[in-house]
């Protein structure tokens, strides 16, 4: 490419829009320049005079601010500069002051970095828009994962409970790829404590518990029971969650309910959450947590129950029934048809009532009703874009998953402000790639396209598609024994024309409207009505 020559005594900016958001080491050539200060700059997104983000496209009135790497060259011909670290970035800043001798730019490269993760999934409709969510929600997701899973990439870079539950389940969906969700579960088990907790974040030389991330922990376990033919490893973590289990229950109230958890218990970045802990963890009674804690519970059973452990299972199942009865008897507002935050009942959150969906403590056919209470009042505390996938598997067990596109505009007003990846949170956000924000790419294949293991091991598989509004969709995902094929096509009177293909080796059902109808391997044509 071409040379840039700053002449001596100068002071020279330059800015430089890479256009999408990547992780990268760069690698700067420069000849000459002795004497000469070269820093570059690395951001997300420029600032405007307030210091806030703006759309991320916007350049002019905006300035840059972020970590930066500080060059001295000697004055030799093709002296090559890069980080000791990789970088994240869409913008990068090279400034440069000389002294006595030019300094001539000769390339301004960038190796990109990250885990090998190989798209093999395939997801397109006829929205163009969920294509792009597709796309960005991937980038998203790649870039939050190299030696371990990221939070994010430009600030901790650190493996978070809660984030890798649904990045692995992103990872097993779009690549097949399990090895850092294996790797994952096994280091938040050598994280516990003496007490039975896992680690918030592990590795991490500094400690941090958040109880609820250990509950989310087990549910991992039970993710990959589900999706890999694999039990001696899963069996090896069935001492850790005892452990965590034990942990809670020890600090059930006398009245049945979870609350004075020590620690930071985080729920959400919701605005009304302080630093994300909901009403009643630290002082009180929550009723949101207790339900964590039947959610992992019921996970729990399950696990201990198929590996012949029908002690342990029968008392998570029991224990499970009492904390529920108690979220029911302590902070069921029948005026509001909700449930609160405490038994005080002063605040009411989106996330308890998922979580009392979630958790089967709203009988079935009262979930549907629940559902679009939640969606519809807007004073109650609203999920963030971590908190959405619950909500989404709360739509799913409601029978409401066709309404999952119409919960989707958070993710298409960030692509309408310039985000290449997705944010921590709605603005103003500090992270810009945050890889719990790309759960539609896990979602786009379990629940529009609606493809989910039928039983442990993913030895069937389940298709119960949710096309919403679409009226073309294609999926294909990577099971253990080959991709699974599905791709719809609306047909006349509103129901969709079916083609499925399933691998050698795994059979399953369609399920469409409540009526099942059997899959085999290989290809078949079937007819939806509606």
């Amino acid at each position: 490419g071409n040379k840039l020559t700053i002449a001596p005594n100068t002071q020279a900016t330059l800015l430089l829009d890479q256009s999408y958001l990547n992780t990268a080491y760069p690698e700067l050539t420069v000849s000459g320049g002795r004497g000469a200060q070269i820093s570059l700059t690395y951001a997300e997104a420029l600032l405007d005079s307030r210091g806030i983000k703006a759309n991320r496209d916007s350049v002019t009135g905006m300035h840059i601010f972020g970590y930066a790497d500080h060059f001295r060259p000697d004055g030799g011909d093709n002296r090559q500069f890069s980080s000791l670290w990789f970088r994240t970035f869409r913008y990068l800043e090279l400034k440069a002051e000389t002294a006595g001798q030019p300094l001539v730019i000769e390339a301004l490269t960038s190796r990109a970095v990250g885990y090998p993760f190989e798209r093999r999934a395939v997801f397109n409709s006829d929205d163009p828009t969920m294509t792009k969510i597709w796309d960005v929600g991937w980038r998203t997701a790649r870039l939050c994962a190299g030696e371990t899973y990221f939070d994010c990439p430009y600030y901790e870079q650190l493996n978070y409970a809660g984030d890798t539950r649904i990045q692995a389940l992103i990872s097993l969906y779009a690549s097949g790829d399990d090895r850092l969700m294996r790797k994952a579960i096994t280091q938040f088990d050598d994280s516990r404590i003496p007490d039975g907790l896992t680690q918030s974040r592990y590795p991490s030389n500094v400690t941090q518990i958040i109880p609820p991330y250990s509950l989310f922990w087990i549910a991992m376990v039970h993710d990959y029971w589900m999706h890999r033919d694999d039990p001696e490893f899963v069996r090896s973590f069935l001492p850790g969650i005892q452990g965590v289990l034990g942990w809670f229950e020890r600090h059930l109230t006398k009245n049945g309910l979870l609350g004075h958890l020590p620690w930071w218990n985080f729920v959400d970045w919701a605005n009304e959450y302080d630093s994300g802990v909901c009403p009643g963890a630290d002082e009180g009674e929550t009723s949101v947590i207790s339900l964590q804690y039947v959610y992992a519970l019921q996970y729990a059973e399950e696990l201990f129950r198929s590996f012949g452990r029908i002690a342990e299972a029968d008392h998570y199942r029991e224990l499970a029934a009492g904390i529920s009865q108690a979220v029911k008897a302590r902070c069921w507002n029948e005026q509001r048809g909700l449930y609160a935050e405490t038994p005080e009942q002063k605040q009411f959150s989106q996330h308890a009532n998922i979580m009392a969906i979630l958790t089967g403590l709203v009988p079935r056919l009262e979930q549907p009703g629940m559902l679009e209470k939640i969606l519809s009042e807007p004073d109650l505390i609203q999920c963030t874009f971590y908190y959405r996938f619950y909500l989404t598997r709360a739509l799913k067990k409601a029978g409401l998953a066709d309404r999952y596109l119409e919960t989707l505009a958070p993710w298409e007003k960030m692509l309408e402000i310039g985000l290449t990846t997705f944010a921590e949170n709605p603005e103003p956000t500090r992270s810009d790639c945050h890889a719990w924000s790309a759960s539609p790419v896990y979602d786009f294949l379990a629940t529009v396209c609606g493809i989910e293991p039928a039983e442990p091991g993913f030895k069937k598989v389940r298709i119960e598609p949710h096309p919403g509004g679409l009226k073309q969709v294609r999926g294909s995902l990577p099971h253990p024994l080959g991709p699974v094929e599905l791709a719809l096509t609306q047909a006349g009177g509103g129901g969709y024309s079916a083609e499925i293909t399933l691998p050698a080796g795994l059979s399953g059902e369609l399920v469409w409207r409540g009526k099942s109808t059997e899959l085999h391997p290989g290809k078949q044509q079937i007819l939806l009505a509606d």
